[in-house]
């Protein structure tokens, strides 16, 4: 007969794994299904594994190119390792109940877990007990298998709703997509505002529609665009830009739409870089400093004047009122291009990177035979 002790461990045991379970399951809830989703302590573990393995295979000082080609991979790795943990300690958990319900071996109870997680029926349990969980445990890998499948499909759609209007706005913004260019474009063809403020209008809706996506989707801040050039947070900075230059530099009637825009992307950067553990200012105030420079900011405006664009005539206040609209969004975008390593956009990154065009093997050997020829 067992003792009390032998009882007592049996029992602690059994509860443990019964309630690692039951935390797991809600874990996966609140990823999956929660449509206001909080961060998991097994989502944490999970991402910060993966995001230190992509780092390793990275390496410590590549070129943009190469983290490009590794970081394409880590959205959808994050995923996976997600499904795995949530199997893996389901596996594990019921393992520990098995054992706890019958005195067979580890070995058995780690089998018995196994085809009941995987459905595969060669293992029989020894008791009552043991068959109920058996069939419970099956049900858990269905539920979790059946949830990822159902996540996938509005992850994807909201990638590509997502990712459309990002490639658009090439057209509009240049590649890599600038706020300068945006507006210079937009005066160059004679149509300035109406331009800007169709452009503003539809990127406030994007911006809605990206701060609840990437808050219920938070593996979607990792996707990558299809054009290793294009970047969802780079293309918000370039939109943002274009709006704090349009209400700050371009003299002429307000715009209600570019200040709309800003609130929004505001909004959106905020909560989203929030949500991924990014460190932001409590408070943010007209004349606290921006990470775009005083002539940087000179060139943008001496670009724009060229398209024919009412440009205001003291640049000194220009700037400040420029920063004053730019300091909403400034941490949130930096930290976000960071976070996600966004390739080079003026402003709009943190060009930590140094950005150098792929050279193919076509290109080399043009490029040697022009040295030659200049040589000789």
């Amino acid at each position: 007969m067992p003792g009390p002790l032998h009882t007592a461990i049996h029992a602690l045991v059994f509860a443990a794994g019964v309630s690692v379970i039951a935390l797991t399951l809600l874990s996966a809830v609140r990823t999956v299904i929660l449509p206001r989703a909080t961060p998991t302590r097994i989502g944490k573990v999970t991402d910060r594994s993966v995001g230190l393995l992509f780092r390793m295979l990275s390496g410590r000082t590549p070129s943009y190119e190469r983290r490009d080609a590794v970081f394409a991979l880590f959205g959808p790795s994050q995923l996976i390792a997600l499904l795995t943990a949530w199997l893996l300690i389901v596996f594990g958990a019921s393992a520990a109940t098995f054992w706890a319900l019958d005195d067979g071996s580890w070995r058995h109870s780690l089998t018995l877990s196994g085809s009941s997680l995987l459905t595969l029926g060669f293992a029989v349990p020894r008791s009552g007990p043991q068959t109920a969980l058996t069939f419970a445990e099956a049900s858990f890998g269905l539920v979790l298998l059946a949830l990822l499948i159902t996540y996938l499909p509005s992850v994807y759609a909201s990638f590509s709703r997502r990712e459309q209007p990002v490639a658009r706005l090439a057209v509009r913004a240049g590649t890599p997509p600038s706020g300068t260019e945006m507006v210079w474009r937009a005066y160059s063809i004679g149509s300035g505002d109406t331009v800007l403020t169709e452009t503003f209008a539809a990127w406030e809706r994007w911006f809605v529609d990206v701060e609840e996506t990437h808050s219920s989707f938070p593996t979607l801040v990792f996707f990558r665009s299809p054009d290793p050039q294009l970047s969802w947070v780079t293309a918000a900075g370039a939109v943002l830009d274009a709006a704090s230059l349009r209400a700050s530099s371009v003299d002429g009637p307000r715009s209600a739409e570019a200040q709309l825009v800003i609130r929004a992307g505001r909004l959106a950067l905020s909560r989203i870089a929030a949500f991924q553990g990014v460190a932001l200012p409590a408070e943010l105030a007209y004349g606290d400093p921006v990470t775009v420079q005083r002539s940087e900011y000179e060139a943008a405006l001496d670009r724009i004047t060229d398209s024919g664009a009412p440009v205001v005539a003291d640049r000194d206040q220009g700037f400040a009122d420029f920063a004053g609209w730019r300091v909403n969004y400034d941490v949130a975008l930096v930290e976000l291009a960071a976070l996600t390593y966004a390739p080079y956009a003026p402003w709009s990154s943190d060009r930590s990177l140094p950005y150098r065009p792929r050279v193919t093997r076509l290109r080399r050997l043009r490029q040697t035979a022009a040295a030659r020829r200049r040589s000789g």
